[in-house]
């Protein structure tokens, strides 16, 4: 991607939401598991059988799980990528390894800062253990990822 062409990114812009699965997608499942458990409880007020509308709502449950699993493995691949991308960066920044003290979390909220705030503010973090929200809050020169989701 062109850096160029992206829209500048700051603490107040830098979340991004894919419309298709924070809203579609998520609105979908919970209404398929919402409709399932609904059909479940009528037929057991009526007495009807039970093996469809239970095997609709067990799939539909199923659907929620994949659904939360899916992204929660997505994040995790990409948590990992920006934590080897930050050590290297620090690296080539400092030619030390980064501070045991900081977590991943840290790592990954200092990669919106520019490099010449980059190390101060890894110190400062592992020092103070300042949270993620308090490190991106911290930075003055926004280094934008347009490609985290």
């Amino acid at each position: 991607m062109n850096p160029v062409s992206q829209p500048s990114q700051s603490y107040q812009t830098h979340k991004r939401f894919d419309p298709l699965y924070h809203y579609v997608l998520t609105l979908l499942t919970a209404g398929v598991l919402a409709l399932t458990l609904i059909q479940l409880i009528q037929a057991i007020r009526s007495d009807a059988p039970l093996r469809q509308p239970v095997i609709s709502f067990l799939l539909a449950l199923i659907a929620v799980i994949i659904f939360i699993r899916l992204r929660g493995y997505a994040t995790k691949v990409q948590d990992r990528a920006i934590a080897a991308e930050e050590q290297l960066r620090y690296y080539v920044l400092s030619g030390k390894r980064f501070d045991d003290k900081l977590t991943i979390k840290q790592i990954l909220a200092l990669r919106f800062a520019s490099d010449e705030e980059y190390l101060p503010l890894a110190e400062r973090a592992a020092k103070e253990q300042l949270t993620p929200d308090q490190i991106k809050q911290a930075i003055t020169s926004w280094r934008p990822d347009h490609y985290r989701v």
